[in-house]
């Protein structure tokens, strides 16, 4: 059936569709935050992922305009908020127009998904000052057309592959939470965003100064992260999904102003929960017990070596420590472990607490374990079932 319009409704709709119109002019015409003839008139920022973020203001007076400022702040997990203040460079008059650009490489870069907090303070020689609101920039790698899923605290982000290799990634990532609850009682705390570029070079494409090997980055501090994966790689890229992810629930879960985690407990939970294992690591540390060439503990607490096959011993050797821990102690202990890591507690003293020994004495126990040996200069725990088959994904894991 045609619908019959009256000359009045045709009026009504003119009119309604007039002052949406006048509505927007003046709201464009008005300035943003006016202070006595002092006014800023337009904000804005300019990203160019992954390198300059760019910020643009427009201000009038009636008196001449004498001081800009740009207020910043990074919106990441800390302790403390930081706002960084830049006093911009510009032309005084009565109209003035600044910008201000933050070269990443002075931060080390940002990931795809930082959101940045900013304003600006404006005054002039009658004494007026004017601050802008708060406006938000998200820095987003804008050189791909991403699509996205989410599922729980879980969004993931790609641009090439189809659904199936995105869910594939998701059930991958959910299952590896999964794992990672039943093994240490840790859970994620906070959402995550994970961002897939489809190769390596992309992925180093997206970095300030990356190095040549990486394949994956947590930053745990912002809850991204970003990988390389693949579309016909998504074996290797379920590991580093599985590892990467699990870098990110335990620094939610262990995060404090204090003090970190020994890097032998973090990448060998991490290695420890990488999806499907690899057997190669099990012979690695076979063999440097067999001749006597362990390292210890202590110096795993450390950055591993730089050195290739130091590395990958070191890797190999966390995750053994890790299996030897949950196996034997279970995992209400190694759930103990983070949350008394959590409180800042030294490397020694929260394995003092819970477990009644410190580094040297989990050398020594540990070590007995994989070399069969007997000692008794340090007490022995309570007996328990071990869990033996050392295993890896991957030549190395993605964040080495």
């Amino acid at each position: 059936m045609k619908r019959i319009v009256s000359p009045i409704q045709n009026v009504i709709k003119k009119l309604t569709v007039f002052a949406a119109v006048l509505i927007l002019l003046l709201s464009l015409a008005s300035p943003l935050r006016a202070e006595g003839n002092l006014s800023i008139v337009q904000s804005s920022a300019r990203t160019a992922f992954p390198d300059t973020l760019t910020f643009n203001v427009s201000a009038q007076s009636a008196a001449d305009i004498t001081d800009i400022r740009l207020h910043y702040a990074v919106e990441r997990q800390g302790f403390a908020s930081i706002t960084s203040e830049v006093a911009a460079d510009f032309k005084s008059g009565k109209k003035a127009d600044a910008s201000w650009t933050l070269e990443m490489v002075r931060l080390g870069g940002l990931p795809p998904g930082t959101v940045i907090d900013y304003w600006w303070t404006v005054g002039d020689t009658a004494g007026n000052k004017v601050d802008s609101p708060k406006s938000q920039v998200r820095f987003e790698d804008k050189r791909y057309n991403w699509k996205s899923i989410s599922d729980g605290g879980l969004t993931l982000y790609w641009y090439e592959g189809n659904d199936a290799f995105a869910n594939s990634l998701m059930a991958a990532a959910k299952d590896a939470l999964a794992r990672l609850a039943k093994q240490t009682g840790a859970t994620l705390e906070k959402p995550v965003r994970l961002y897939i570029y489809a190769s390596s070079q992309d992925l180093l494409g997206s970095m300030i100064n990356p190095q040549e090997w990486t394949g994956g980055v947590n930053y745990s501090r912002y809850s991204i992260i970003v990988i390389g994966i693949a579309p016909g790689n998504l074996a290797w890229g379920i590991g580093a999904m599985a590892h990467e992810l699990t870098h990110q629930v335990i620094g939610q879960v262990t995060t404090n102003p204090y003090a970190g985690l020994p890097t032998w407990l973090d990448e060998g939970l991490a290695v420890n929960n990488e999806e499907p294992p690899a057997a190669n690591y099990a012979s690695l540390v076979a063999k440097a017990a067999a001749s006597k060439a362990l390292i210890s503990v202590r110096s795993l607490a450390s950055p591993f070596s730089a050195y290739g096959d130091q590395a990958y011993l070191s890797y190999a050797e966390s995750y053994s420590i890790v299996k030897f821990l949950i196996g034997k102690y279970g995992q209400p202990k190694m759930l103990e472990l983070l949350r008394t890591f959590r409180e800042g507690a030294t490397y020694d003293g929260a394995l003092m607490k819970v477990y009644g020994f410190d580094m040297d004495g989990l050398n020594t126990l540990w070590q007995d374990y994989v070399t069969g040996a007997t000692r008794t200069a340090v007490p022995q725990p309570a007996p328990g079932v071990l869990i033996g088959g050392l295993t890896l994904n991957s030549p190395l894991p993605s964040c080495w």
